[in-house]
Protein backbone atom coordinates (compact mmCIF):
# COMPACT_ATOMS: atom_id res chain seq x y z
CA UNK A 1 0.00 0.00 0.00
CA UNK A 2 1.30 3.05 -1.16
CA UNK A 3 1.68 6.16 1.04
CA UNK A 4 1.46 9.40 -0.54
CA UNK A 5 1.77 12.96 -0.18
CA UNK A 6 -0.15 15.06 -2.51
CA UNK A 7 1.43 18.88 -2.69
CA UNK A 8 -0.23 22.13 -4.70
CA UNK A 9 -0.95 25.62 -3.25
CA UNK A 10 -4.24 25.81 -5.02
CA UNK A 11 -6.88 24.24 -2.31
CA UNK A 12 -9.56 22.88 -4.53
CA UNK A 13 -6.70 21.45 -6.69
CA UNK A 14 -5.44 19.68 -4.01
CA UNK A 15 -8.29 18.33 -2.45
CA UNK A 16 -9.51 16.82 -5.98
CA UNK A 17 -6.41 14.96 -6.30
CA UNK A 18 -6.84 13.16 -2.65
CA UNK A 19 -9.90 12.48 -3.45
CA UNK A 20 -9.03 10.28 -6.43
CA UNK A 21 -6.05 9.51 -4.98
CA UNK A 22 -7.69 8.24 -1.78
CA UNK A 23 -10.09 6.32 -4.13
CA UNK A 24 -7.03 4.15 -5.65
CA UNK A 25 -6.87 0.97 -3.50
CA UNK A 26 -3.38 0.78 -4.08
CA UNK A 27 -3.02 4.26 -1.79
CA UNK A 28 -2.86 3.11 1.70
CA UNK A 29 -2.74 6.84 3.31
CA UNK A 30 -2.96 10.46 1.38
CA UNK A 31 -2.49 13.31 2.96
CA UNK A 32 -1.74 17.04 1.45
CA UNK A 33 0.32 20.29 1.77
CA UNK A 34 -0.50 23.52 0.75
CA UNK A 35 3.12 24.81 -0.11
CA UNK A 36 6.81 23.78 -0.72
CA UNK A 37 7.44 24.78 2.77
CA UNK A 38 5.30 22.49 4.07
CA UNK A 39 5.90 19.90 2.12
CA UNK A 40 10.05 19.98 2.62
CA UNK A 41 9.12 19.89 6.51
CA UNK A 42 7.20 16.59 6.22
CA UNK A 43 8.83 14.86 3.65
CA UNK A 44 12.56 15.94 5.58
CA UNK A 45 10.99 14.10 8.72
CA UNK A 46 9.21 11.30 7.43
CA UNK A 47 13.14 10.79 5.63
CA UNK A 48 14.98 10.78 8.85
CA UNK A 49 11.98 8.72 10.43
CA UNK A 50 12.73 5.73 8.18
CA UNK A 51 10.95 3.63 5.85
CA UNK A 52 9.36 1.72 8.81
CA UNK A 53 7.64 5.09 10.72
CA UNK A 54 4.09 5.71 9.96
CA UNK A 55 4.99 9.11 8.51
CA UNK A 56 6.95 7.53 5.62
CA UNK A 57 6.23 8.64 2.46
CA UNK A 58 6.21 6.46 -0.43
CA UNK A 59 5.79 9.13 -3.39
CA UNK A 60 5.52 13.13 -3.78
CA UNK A 61 2.16 14.37 -6.38
CA UNK A 62 3.75 17.62 -7.10
CA UNK A 63 2.44 20.80 -8.47
CA UNK A 64 4.89 22.85 -10.30
CA UNK A 65 3.86 26.23 -10.14
CA UNK A 66 3.30 27.22 -6.49
CA UNK A 67 4.28 30.32 -4.84
CA UNK A 68 7.63 30.43 -3.39
CA UNK A 69 9.81 27.48 -4.32
CA UNK A 70 8.43 25.76 -7.15
CA UNK A 71 7.84 22.11 -7.56
CA UNK A 72 11.19 21.72 -9.64
CA UNK A 73 12.95 23.36 -6.81
CA UNK A 74 11.26 20.89 -4.43
CA UNK A 75 12.50 18.18 -6.23
CA UNK A 76 16.23 19.46 -6.82
CA UNK A 77 16.25 19.43 -2.92
CA UNK A 78 15.00 15.99 -2.81
CA UNK A 79 17.59 14.76 -5.12
CA UNK A 80 20.04 15.59 -1.98
CA UNK A 81 18.40 13.16 0.29
CA UNK A 82 19.86 10.01 0.61
CA UNK A 83 16.55 8.23 0.11
CA UNK A 84 14.30 10.57 -1.41
CA UNK A 85 10.69 9.49 -1.84
CA UNK A 86 9.21 9.38 -5.40
CA UNK A 87 8.10 12.40 -7.76
CA UNK A 88 5.05 12.67 -9.66
CA UNK A 89 4.07 15.99 -11.22
CA UNK A 90 1.27 17.25 -11.95
CA UNK A 91 0.95 20.21 -13.58
CA UNK A 92 -1.53 22.22 -16.38
CA UNK A 93 1.88 23.26 -17.95
CA UNK A 94 3.07 20.39 -19.99
CA UNK A 95 6.64 22.82 -21.02
CA UNK A 96 8.27 21.46 -17.73
CA UNK A 97 8.29 17.55 -18.96
CA UNK A 98 12.11 17.49 -20.07
CA UNK A 99 13.28 19.10 -17.15
CA UNK A 100 10.83 17.08 -15.31
CA UNK A 101 12.14 14.14 -16.15
CA UNK A 102 16.01 15.12 -15.67
CA UNK A 103 15.21 15.49 -12.06
CA UNK A 104 14.44 11.97 -12.25
CA UNK A 105 10.42 11.80 -12.00
CA UNK A 106 8.43 9.11 -12.18
CA UNK A 107 5.82 10.59 -14.49
CA UNK A 108 3.69 13.54 -15.99
CA UNK A 109 0.64 14.29 -15.05
CA UNK A 110 -1.24 16.92 -16.83
CA UNK A 111 -4.32 18.72 -15.34
CA UNK A 112 -7.09 18.86 -15.43
CA UNK A 113 -6.30 15.12 -13.63
CA UNK A 114 -8.70 11.89 -15.46
CA UNK A 115 -9.35 9.24 -13.18
CA UNK A 116 -7.95 6.62 -15.79
CA UNK A 117 -4.34 8.93 -16.52
CA UNK A 118 -3.69 9.33 -12.50
CA UNK A 119 -4.41 5.42 -11.56
CA UNK A 120 -1.21 4.39 -14.24
CA UNK A 121 0.83 7.15 -12.75
CA UNK A 122 -0.08 4.92 -9.43
CA UNK A 123 1.03 2.16 -11.33
CA UNK A 124 4.30 3.22 -12.31
CA UNK A 125 4.96 4.61 -8.69
CA UNK A 126 3.87 0.72 -7.54
CA UNK A 127 6.47 -1.26 -9.53
CA UNK A 128 8.89 1.38 -9.10
CA UNK A 129 8.31 1.01 -4.70
CA UNK A 130 7.64 -3.29 -5.20
CA UNK A 131 11.14 -3.53 -6.45
CA UNK A 132 13.36 -1.12 -4.46
CA UNK A 133 16.36 -3.98 -4.85
CA UNK A 134 16.75 -2.82 -8.57
CA UNK A 135 17.55 0.18 -9.51
CA UNK A 136 15.02 2.32 -10.96
CA UNK A 137 14.47 2.71 -15.00
CA UNK A 138 16.27 5.96 -16.01
CA UNK A 139 13.53 7.14 -17.90
CA UNK A 140 14.98 10.57 -18.67
CA UNK A 141 18.05 8.62 -20.25
CA UNK A 142 15.75 5.89 -22.00
CA UNK A 143 12.83 7.72 -23.16
CA UNK A 144 11.56 11.15 -24.17
CA UNK A 145 8.23 12.61 -23.18
CA UNK A 146 6.22 14.43 -25.43
CA UNK A 147 2.82 15.85 -25.44
CA UNK A 148 0.12 14.37 -27.73
CA UNK A 149 -3.52 15.41 -27.23
CA UNK A 150 -3.01 16.77 -23.70
CA UNK A 151 -1.11 13.54 -22.85
CA UNK A 152 2.25 12.94 -21.82
CA UNK A 153 3.54 9.92 -23.80
CA UNK A 154 7.15 8.54 -23.64
CA UNK A 155 9.05 7.77 -26.69
CA UNK A 156 12.32 5.08 -26.92
CA UNK A 157 15.15 7.32 -28.39
CA UNK A 158 15.96 4.23 -30.41
CA UNK A 159 13.15 5.04 -32.16
CA UNK A 160 14.34 8.54 -33.05
CA UNK A 161 15.76 8.93 -36.70
CA UNK A 162 16.44 12.17 -36.21
CA UNK A 163 15.68 15.38 -34.73
CA UNK A 164 14.93 18.93 -36.51
CA UNK A 165 15.57 22.26 -35.05
CA UNK A 166 12.97 24.57 -34.99
CA UNK A 167 13.90 27.49 -32.94
CA UNK A 168 14.05 26.55 -29.47
CA UNK A 169 12.25 23.55 -29.98
CA UNK A 170 13.29 20.47 -31.72
CA UNK A 171 11.14 17.97 -34.14
CA UNK A 172 12.04 14.15 -33.40
CA UNK A 173 11.13 12.05 -36.06
CA UNK A 174 10.21 8.57 -36.00
CA UNK A 175 9.36 5.55 -38.15
CA UNK A 176 5.62 6.29 -37.19
CA UNK A 177 5.61 10.12 -37.08
CA UNK A 178 7.56 13.36 -35.19
CA UNK A 179 6.60 15.01 -32.74
CA UNK A 180 7.11 18.62 -31.14
CA UNK A 181 9.34 19.07 -28.21
CA UNK A 182 10.06 22.47 -25.86
CA UNK A 183 14.21 21.27 -25.95
CA UNK A 184 17.14 23.00 -28.21
CA UNK A 185 18.91 20.92 -30.76
CA UNK A 186 21.96 21.75 -28.88
CA UNK A 187 20.61 20.49 -25.68
CA UNK A 188 19.47 16.91 -27.59
CA UNK A 189 23.42 16.88 -28.83
CA UNK A 190 25.07 17.08 -25.66
CA UNK A 191 22.46 14.31 -24.30
CA UNK A 192 21.80 12.30 -26.82
CA UNK A 193 26.32 11.62 -28.30
CA UNK A 194 26.82 8.66 -26.34
CA UNK A 195 23.27 6.97 -27.94
CA UNK A 196 25.14 7.68 -31.44
CA UNK A 197 23.54 10.65 -32.20
CA UNK A 198 25.58 13.31 -34.71
CA UNK A 199 25.13 16.74 -35.33
CA UNK A 200 25.23 17.06 -39.47
CA UNK A 201 23.72 20.40 -39.81
CA UNK A 202 22.66 23.24 -37.73
CA UNK A 203 19.18 21.84 -38.15
CA UNK A 204 19.60 18.24 -38.23
CA UNK A 205 20.99 15.49 -35.41
CA UNK A 206 21.09 12.35 -36.79
CA UNK A 207 21.16 8.47 -35.38
CA UNK A 208 24.32 7.25 -36.81
CA UNK A 209 22.93 3.79 -37.32
CA UNK A 210 19.84 5.02 -38.88
CA UNK A 211 21.95 6.50 -41.98
CA UNK A 212 20.58 4.23 -45.16
CA UNK A 213 23.19 6.05 -47.39
CA UNK A 214 25.81 8.93 -47.92
CA UNK A 215 25.77 11.15 -50.86
CA UNK A 216 28.16 13.32 -52.77
CA UNK A 217 27.25 15.41 -55.58
CA UNK A 218 29.28 18.19 -57.12
CA UNK A 219 31.32 18.74 -53.88
CA UNK A 220 28.22 18.64 -51.37
CA UNK A 221 27.48 15.80 -49.02
CA UNK A 222 23.79 14.66 -47.71
CA UNK A 223 22.61 11.65 -46.29
CA UNK A 224 19.36 9.33 -46.67
CA UNK A 225 17.22 8.05 -43.76
CA UNK A 226 14.45 6.02 -44.99
CA UNK A 227 12.59 8.71 -47.11
CA UNK A 228 14.40 11.88 -46.37
CA UNK A 229 17.30 13.40 -47.48
CA UNK A 230 19.20 15.81 -45.40
CA UNK A 231 21.83 17.99 -46.44
CA UNK A 232 25.45 17.62 -44.40
CA UNK A 233 27.18 20.93 -43.47
CA UNK A 234 30.79 21.74 -44.82
CA UNK A 235 31.74 21.99 -41.09
CA UNK A 236 30.31 18.49 -40.68
CA UNK A 237 31.07 16.70 -43.64
CA UNK A 238 34.37 15.37 -42.55
CA UNK A 239 33.74 14.17 -39.15
CA UNK A 240 30.60 12.42 -40.21
CA UNK A 241 32.61 10.54 -43.10
CA UNK A 242 34.96 9.52 -40.60
CA UNK A 243 32.85 7.99 -38.03
CA UNK A 244 30.78 6.16 -41.04
CA UNK A 245 34.28 5.06 -42.37
CA UNK A 246 34.84 3.66 -38.28
CA UNK A 247 31.73 2.09 -38.45
CA UNK A 248 31.75 -0.31 -41.53
CA UNK A 249 35.62 -0.97 -40.35
CA UNK A 250 36.70 0.76 -43.64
Amino acid sequence: MLRVLAVDDEEPALEELLYLLRADPRIGSAEGATGATEALRRIGSAVEAGPDDPSAIDVVFLDIHMAGLTGLDVAQLLAGFAAPPLIVFVTAHEGFAVHAFDLKAVDYVLKPVRRERLAEAVRRVAEQVGDRSAPAPDTANDQIPVELGGVIRFIPIDDIAYAEAQGDYARLHTDNGSHLVRVPLTTLEERWRSRGFVRIHRRHLVALGRIDELRLDAGSMSVRIGAAELAVSRRHARALRDLLMRQTGR
